[in-house]
């Protein structure tokens, strides 16, 4: 019954299909966007994984000062709806 899952026909179709649905205009910009949000995910995942490895080579001293709190603002110069951020200060239970 599934003897060839998928043939050149049916990749035919599924494109027609999907060419229908969202229209040859809107699938450049969804590529892009695409291609956009996997290199941010790669690039994320790499932080993260240089953050740990320098997390664990280095132990935290006592010496060091808590680093300032980060203040978000809603939009540029405007401070009135500005508000603190609350930060975890252990960077080893992340």
């Amino acid at each position: 019954m599934f003897r060839n899952g998928l043939e050149p026909w049916h990749l035919l179709i599924l494109v027609v299909v999907i060419l229908l649905v969202f229209g040859s205009k809107k699938l450049p910009d969804m590529a892009r966007s695409l291609g956009k949000s996997a290199r941010i995910l790669k690039s994320e995942a790499k932080a993260m994984k240089e953050d740990g490895k320098q997390s664990a080579d280095t132990a935290p001293s006592a010496e060091e000062p808590a680093p300032a709190q980060r203040t978000i603002q809603a939009a540029p110069g405007d401070v009135t709806s500005s508000r603190p951020v609350n930060e975890p200060t252990d960077t080893t239970k992340r």
